[in-house]
């Protein structure tokens, strides 16, 4: 059974996240509906990961199987896209190999999360606007320790059905242009609610309000309730999927 890579990107505001549930649009069954309609038949679609409500992505992949080959790939992305609605983008298809797996062939995966120091009403959108002065390099500070460690409970959503919270953290950085910070974060896998929690945590260390040698002790006390409140969804993106072969 042939099997495809599906490459989209999505506006989060309307949706319950990316997984589908019982009661709720999400990005997943919204993507479905249109594929099984546009094959008729059902199909159903594997994500690289889960965004929580009113998260983005810039990117983001999902793989899956059709009975025969796709004879025209272009033909379906411009049907799919007449279909998903302005919130959501179908990139590419491409055909892959018939075990290739969108989520655990993942290697790394970025996010992005926007803060604006200066009230807009044009960025309010995609971009949190917190009521306090931050001290970057403070922040800076503080992420360049999360390379230390690999046991991020303390940052996760409590009660998750996961085996294991060890993530392995490649980058974490601020880098400030004019009225906007950019907090950009890679690592092999992210927990539920991790790139939230660490950021409202990073904004404690940027207002004074917690030293990084506390950060750290955060990040070691392996409790949720130490760690920082989660800042607002609307302003984090899935920005990037790696995978160890060609997906576009």
């Amino acid at each position: 059974m042939p099997r495809y890579f599906l490459h989209l990107a999505y506006n989060g505001a309307d949706y319950h996240g990316w997984q589908s549930q019982p009661n709720a649009v999400t990005v997943q069954e919204t993507v479905e509906k249109a594929l099984s309609r546009v094959l008729r038949r059902q199909v159903a679609i594997v994500g690289a990961g889960r965004t929580d409500t009113g998260v983005n992505a810039r990117s983001m992949y999902a793989h899956f199987d059709v009975d025969n080959e796709i004879a025209d790939p272009q033909r379906l992305i411009s049907a799919l896209n007449s279909l998903v609605g302005r919130d959501i983008a179908i990139y590419g298809i491409r055909r892959v190999a018939d075990d290739a797996h969108a989520r655990f062939d993942a290697v790394a995966r970025t996010y992005k999360y926007f803060v604006t120091t200066r009230k807009s009403p044009f960025d309010y959108r995609f971009a949190w606007n917190p009521p306090y002065r931050l001290d970057v390099d403070a922040m800076n500070a503080a992420a360049a320790r999360l390379a230390d460690y690999i046991d991020f409970t303390s940052f996760s959503k409590l009660h998750t059905d996961v085996a294991t919270n060890n993530c392995r953290i490649y980058e974490a950085r601020w880098t400030a242009e004019g009225d906007r910070l950019t907090f950009t974060i890679k690592a092999d896998r992210f927990l539920r609610n991790m790139v939230r929690a660490i950021v409202g945590t990073l904004v404690d260390v940027g207002r004074g309000k917690t030293s990084v040698d506390e950060f750290c002790r955060i990040i070691e006390r392996k409790d949720r309730c130490a760690a920082g409140a989660s800042v607002p969804g609307n302003a984090l993106f899935l920005w990037q999927v790696d995978y160890p072969y060609e997906v576009d």
